[in-house]
């Protein structure tokens, strides 16, 4: 495998593949569920079970992926191909999922599940093998989390440029038509994505390899990655991360629209958590040099549901100290997702120490889904409360139901789901730094564990 030493270069390359998928996944996560019921004028239960029921297919689509990049052997590797060739129709799909041709109601409610799925499906191509890729550029442990920083310092500014610049560029575009701005806004961003996607295939290269004497059938593949026990640990923290983010995410529009009673300061607000995201990126590091990776995570987890649940007592109409609670959650929830990329990493090495394969695809397949169900349910959940509690879309306010759930979807249901991310942390996950350097040292060594003898 080898400790080979990552350039700047070849960090920041791997890097803008991510922001190239942020500019795609924070903006579903932040203004899908707005695009549709305000612009595209589709009911707020109809949104949140269509982003339920699209998660049925990732259930098929997402281990194929998986599977299928396990299985790929061309002269530029396994994963890089899929990051180079399907980076286009990614960025067209994208167009057409934000364009909305004049329909009837339930024509626009089938166009919305039909592109809405493709872009689904697009996302999975392009981003199985990019994560997986992170697991084969290197087997250093310092290298993996100093590369995850990277990562996330550049998906977040690749998140910032899609978010931030959105509105402006719907206003610039399409003016009064708003329509128009959104579709115009993400052709713009698409072809962003499109050249760093392009940079990303050409600046890596794969080079811990796997033994393809070892590999079995799919259905083993699938077997074996289920038995990994930490695997399905990491699997459980990432649909709670990404829970935690994609509900306050997909509330905030709303939360400055009819709490602080301030579109505009929307901007504003997601500029502020961008931010504190780019320092939490840039932490990790310094950070998981000093304590156990896994110690930091579930201390952040326990600090940042604490800021969560304040946020709950905030009255209305403090909006600054809103803003500083939002940049310290900014910090603190983006230093530990570089963190649990690399424990993902670390539970193919286990994985390959345990039961002698190294399955990257699958693994990395498996928590894509895993995050694409907790944003959809995610989404779903913000459209069940707000249909439940009579949400009027583009109404001047809203019932003090709602008002009640929307302020609930911004505090109380994000600190949740860091609570039991601690707690499951704290408890289960059992890959510190000290098991983790004996596997590694044996895998080095070629040794490999049989089933029944792993340590605890």
């Amino acid at each position: 495998m080898g400790n080979h030493i990552l350039s700047i270069k070849e960090k920041i390359g791997y890097g803008l593949g991510d922001a190239a998928s942020h500019i795609v996944f924070d903006n579903v996560m932040l203004y899908m569920m707005f695009f549709y019921t305000d612009i595209f004028g589709i009911p707020a239960g109809y949104v949140g079970t269509m982003f339920l029921l699209a998660r049925a297919l990732d259930a098929i689509s997402d281990p194929c992926m998986g599977l299928l990049a396990d299985r790929t052997c061309t002269r530029w590797g396994k994963f890089r191909p899929y990051v180079l060739f399907a980076a286009i129709p990614f960025g067209i799909v994208c167009v057409f999922a934000y364009s909305t041709p004049d329909l009837s109601m339930s024509g626009k409610m089938i166009y919305a599940a039909i592109t809405y799925t493709l872009l689904t499906l697009m996302y999975t191509v392009v981003n199985i093998p990019y994560c997986a890729l992170g697991g084969v550029i290197t087997a250093d442990p310092e290298q993996r989390i100093s590369l995850q920083s990277y990562r996330f310092v550049l998906a977040t500014a690749g998140g910032m440029l899609s978010t931030v610049l959105m509105m402006p560029l719907v206003t610039f575009i399409g003016g009064e038509n708003k329509a128009l701005g959104f579709q115009g806004g993400i052709a713009v961003l698409a072809l962003v994505a499109i050249v760093m996607l392009a940079i990303c295939f050409a600046t890596t290269k794969e080079r811990v390899t796997a033994d393809d004497a070892n590999q079995g059938t799919m259905k083993e593949d699938l077997r074996d990655i289920w038995h990994n026990d930490q695997w399905r640990i990491v699997g459980l923290l990432t649909i709670l991360n990404i829970l935690a983010v994609s509900v306050r995410g997909g509330a905030m529009m709303y939360y400055v629209t009819y709490i602080l009673g301030n579109p505009l300061v929307f901007a504003l607000f997601l500029g502020t958590y961008s931010v504190g995201n780019l320092f939490g990126s840039a932490l990790a590091k310094p950070l998981t040099d000093w304590k156990c990776k896994v110690s930091v995570f579930w201390w952040v987890n326990a600090i940042v549901t604490i800021l969560s649940f304040s946020m709950y007592l905030v009255p209305i109409n403090a909006s600054i100290t809103m803003f500083i609670f939002i940049f310290m959650i900014g910090v603190l929830h983006q230093l530990v997702t570089p963190i649990q990329w690399v424990m993902m990493s670390d539970t193919v090495d286990y994985g390959e120490w345990k039961n002698g394969k190294r399955l990257t695809g699958i693994s990395f397949a498996g928590t894509l889904f895993v995050l694409k169900l907790g944003l959809a349910l995610g989404g779903a959940l913000i459209g069940w409360l707000l249909a439940g509690s009579g949400y009027q879309s583009g109404a001047a306010t809203q019932n003090p139901a709602t008002i009640t759930s929307i302020i609930a979807l911004f505090t109380l249901v994000p600190g949740l789901c860091y609570l039991l991310s601690a707690i499951i942390c704290k408890r289960f996950y059992t890959l510190r730094t000290p098991l983790l350097k004996n596997i590694l040292g044996e895998l080095a060594a070629g040794v490999r564990r049989n089933q029944h003898e792993y340590m605890k």
